[in-house]
């Protein structure tokens, strides 16, 4: 192991003070001095160089049982992370080395090795294993082509369209043959985005009018696809402008994220059963299998520009949590990161 005084004692990190109900405020956490353990047997002391802040994290604030475990009280938070490895205990990773893992939240992590991937950052930029090359990329991919079983020629609709994860969506759907791509998002600026920088064949903003009446103006033919980041009125209109044979992938539902009480489920279920369509909820966990293949089609569309890309990037751990709330809000164009 390298291990030298060198090493930090302590670092800063965001803790969970208690759990928010409904929308998240400043009060729920607190930025912690926390001592930096050093690595025992098979882990790594990483100096975290970029932060990821997603819209799932939300749930894992809340005591509920979901697919993961929450966030207890007191304690660090997690997320996904890259950074530079400063000390190591196991072959095969030596300090100077790059590694994602899923330490974040704060400046320094000591984590096992055996659940850290080795980056390059000569290939991409560190920031991107984060999202276009990370697990947001792999979220669009499998979700629009594993579980939206998306073909060639079909008609596409993403909610969420100018997030990291559905501007990925679009694209893939029109480079590999999609017959129209449309996308909603919450400002001008980002329809602009949508259409003049990614491609999308047409777009809206939801802020602006019924997205039931705005999906079909922009989708006269009826959509095949529906990738869904949004829930609440965006699904309904989906169902409502579903082709025979239609697919809704369900990614997220940030529209209910920060709900006291449930929100009511569409009010047109019943046409799934004309047009036989299927709706389908999925992780990305569950697609871990596909990232081989994901990085092989998806890394050259990034290098030659054809798969474009945007970031959030907030300066310095103290803004955590800021830029989180911002993710809630959607302040993001693109992935949000941190940036120490």
């Amino acid at each position: 192991m390298s291990d030298t005084p060198a090493l930090p004692a302590t670092g800063r990190e965001w803790h969970l003070l208690s759990r928010p109900v409904g929308w998240p405020k400043p009060e729920d956490f607190g930025l912690v001095e926390a001592e930096v353990r050093r690595p025992g047997p098979d882990e790594v002391l990483v100096r975290n160089e970029y932060l990821s802040v997603d819209p799932y994290m939300r749930g894992r604030m809340s005591a509920a049982k979901s697919y993961v475990a929450p966030f207890e009280l007191g304690k660090v938070m997690q997320g996904g992370a890259v950074g530079e490895v400063i000390a190591s205990n196991i072959d095969g990773i030596a300090p100077g080395d790059h590694v994602l893992h899923f330490g974040g939240w704060r400046e320094y992590a000591t984590v096992d090795a055996r659940q850290t991937v080795k980056v390059d950052p000569e290939a991409a930029p560190l920031s991107t294993y984060l999202g276009v090359l990370g697990m947001t990329g792999l979220t669009a991919y499998a979700g629009l082509l594993r579980t939206a079983t998306f073909k060639e020629g079909d008609s596409v609709f993403v909610s969420g369209a100018a997030g990291a994860v559905g501007s990925q969506v679009g694209q893939i759907a029109k480079l590999k043959g999609a017959s129209r791509v449309i996308g909603s998002a919450g400002s001008d600026e980002k329809v602009k985005l949508l259409v003049e920088e990614y491609g999308f064949d047409a777009a809206f903003n939801y802020k602006k009018g019924p997205v039931a009446e705005q999906l079909r103006e922009a989708a006269p033919d009826g959509v095949d696809v529906y990738f869904d980041n949004v829930g609440g009125e965006h699904l309904e209109a989906a169902i409502g402008s579903l082709n025979r044979g239609g697919r809704i992938a369900v990614c997220g539902m940030i529209s209910v994220y920060n709900n006291t009480e449930p929100a009511p489920g569409p009010k047109n279920l019943a046409r799934l059963i004309q047009t036989r369509g299927r709706i389908e909820g999925f992780l990305v966990g569950d697609h871990y299998d596909l990232q081989p293949q994901f990085v092989q089609e998806v890394g050259p569309w990034i290098r030659s520009g054809e798969l474009k890309y945007r970031e959030t990037v907030v300066e310095g751990i103290e803004n955590n949590l800021e830029a989180f709330f911002g993710v809630l809000r959607g302040d993001n164009i693109g992935k949000m990161i941190v940036k120490l």
